[in-house]
């Protein structure tokens, strides 16, 4: 996706900045007045691929690391229903796009408690942004529990069976392949149950993208 022209740019900081007078906003990644994503923060998120295999051998692609600033957006957009981040953190997601696939993007299906309480879908509207038309062939079969309070173990036991493939999918898909998209990646335990939905109704699926992944570590607070 090539980046907007300079007069454009500079048209959208001029509508921020009048905008900001009326609803005065902070920074998501700082908390700078006035700015809904101020300059320092937005060259923060610009695309540093990082790749990793889950057990099953699924290739996951992701934008950004899940720390620092990169983090505070995504949370400000996911959390607290800033959706004007979209754009930015969308840029991430269409840089993490595997080379030479030739496949359509599938997001993880949110759940109906979610979508309630959001208002939106955070994966499809992500999808649009990076200017994909998003393949709604999953959906949600059971209730699961919080991932966030899960060991790792505890995440994938949790999810199994959680996903299911929507009637008529092969219908909408065809012949072509699927690529999964996510927000964050952290365990891997929601792609995994994703892919393995799939693969068990036999659609092909041949990678994931996330936004962002999160370090190799203990603790750090995402739900997939």
């Amino acid at each position: 996706m090539p980046p907007p022209a300079a007069p454009v740019v500079a048209v959208r900081r001029a509508v921020a900045d009048a905008l900001a007078v009326v609803f005065p906003v902070a920074c998501a990644g700082c908390d700078e007045a006035d700015r809904d994503l101020c300059d320092a923060c937005r060259r923060l998120l610009s695309p540093t691929p990082v790749v990793r295999r889950l057990p099953s051998g699924l290739e996951v692609r992701s934008g950004l690391v899940f720390e620092g600033v990169p983090a505070r957006v995504i949370r400000s957009f996911k959390e607290d229903g800033r959706t004007s981040q979209a754009r930015a953190l969308a840029a991430a997601l269409a840089a993490a796009w595997p080379l030479d696939v030739d496949a359509v993007p599938v997001p993880v299906p949110a759940s109906p408690a979610s979508l309630r309480r959001r208002g939106y879908a955070p994966v499809e509207l992500l999808c649009r942004r990076a200017g994909w038309r998003p393949h709604r062939l999953l959906r949600v079969a059971r209730r699961t529990a919080d991932q966030r309070s899960l060991a790792k173990e505890q995440r994938a036991a949790n999810l199994a069976g959680a996903l299911a493939v929507r009637p008529r999918a092969h219908r909408l898909l065809g012949d072509l392949r699927v690529v999964l998209v996510d927000d964050v990646v952290t365990t891997g335990a929601t792609l995994e149950e994703a892919a393995r939905a799939l693969r068990a109704a036999g659609i092909p699926v041949v990678g994931a993208v996330t936004v962002a992944a999160t370090p190799r570590r203990a603790g750090s607070g995402d739900s997939s």
